[in-house]
């Protein structure tokens, strides 16, 4: 790994008021180098007996509660993490975009560029997550059948 992008990693953690650990950046650089989002079976086997599994979900609650991943629900019901925009916070998630779940490869993907239109709601409801979520067949799927 670039020291450059270890550099990028430390920033983040210290930003979000986090230790820099090595598993913490290990986790960052993988959910950062994929295109899609990343379950926690997959990451368990990517960093096989250097993270326990309880380091790991602590790992990824920590990271989604400082806003610095998001996640999301497949149709199979699993929890994949995905990157989050600059304008996620501890505080607020802002990520209205939607989600596409491939049929064929099971990846979830990002959307960032189609985004969930503003909903108003009735009197007395208050939003506290929107999700949206596609499913159908990727374009890698796409273009190799």
């Amino acid at each position: 790994m670039e020291n450059l992008q270890v550099k990028k990693y430390e920033d983040l953690l210290v930003h979000n008021g986090l230790k820099r650990t090595g598993a913490r950046i290990q986790v960052l650089e993988i959910l950062s180098n994929r295109n899609s989002a990343t379950s926690q079976p997959y990451l368990e086997t990517v960093v096989g007996k250097e993270i326990d599994r309880v380091t790991l979900y602590r790992i990824l609650k920590a990271f989604e509660e400082k806003g610095i991943i998001h996640k999301v629900i497949d149709n199979q019901g699993t929890a994949n993490y995905a990157i989050c925009s600059g304008a996620c916070s501890a505080h607020h998630h802002d990520d209205g975009h939607v989600h596409f779940n491939c049929s064929t490869c099971l990846r979830v993907y990002c959307l960032d560029e189609v985004k969930i239109p503003t909903l108003k709601m009735p009197k007395g409801f208050e939003i506290g997550q929107v999700n949206l979520i596609v499913s159908g067949i990727c374009q890698d799927c796409n273009s190799s059948n």
